[in-house]
């Protein structure tokens, strides 16, 4: 039972609906869409069993694991996540959705880029629904989407200064047009944290 894990590290929830909180950010190898937008490298990791993880994150003063990649379904099995649930931790995954989401996670995002109806019949819950916008692009309705607690618009952050503006401007008007979107910056880079 181990996994590839890209990187491991403690920061803050940099967007969504739980931004700002300590997090323990386990970054899981590979990835089954090609986003020309990542900002990611999840194509290199090592070999590492629970054990090894949790070792090396029992340093962190935090019980909260995001499960992130890349996209960690290819790889989060249901024994991985109860071995840490047994350690007391709680666990959220950050996901493309196209494949099912384990039920004993604590806190499920849903951030669909390409398939939606996937996503949406492999997943019908979700706490959270992030969409990464840029300016002019299209995005689904919620009503496309899974039924989730929020819906987040997140600005596509580009090297271009003035193309990041632009995006988040478009997601601004988009969210007064149809306020059951919410805006979700991500204040990592923001800040210039991890």
């Amino acid at each position: 039972m181990s996994l590839y894990v890209n990187e491991i590290f403690y920061s803050l929830q940099g967007e969504g609906g739980r931004s700002g909180e300590a997090s323990i950010f386990i970054r899981l190898t590979g990835c089954n869409l090609q986003c020309d937008f990542c900002d990611t490298d999840f194509a290199t990791g090592s070999p590492m069993n629970p054990e090894d993880i949790l070792q090396q994150i029992s340093e962190y003063p935090c019980q909260w694991i995001i499960w992130t990649g890349g996209e960690p379904t290819l790889q989060l099995t249901e024994d991985i996540i109860t071995f840490f649930k047994n350690k007391g931790y709680k666990q959220a995954i950050e996901s493309n959705g196209i494949l099912p989401i384990s039920p004993l996670l604590d806190y499920v995002v849903c951030s669909p880029k390409k398939d939606y109806a996937q996503t949406k019949k492999n997943n019908p819950f979700a706490d959270e629904i992030r969409i990464p916008v840029r300016a002019g692009e299209y995005f689904p309705s919620p009503e496309e989407l899974s039924v989730a607690r929020h819906y987040f618009l997140s600005p596509v952050f580009s090297s271009d200064p003035d193309e990041t503006d632009a995006n988040i401007r478009y997601c601004v008007e988009q969210i007064k047009l149809n306020p059951v979107w919410k805006l979700s910056l991500q204040i990592h880079k923001l800040i210039g944290i991890a």
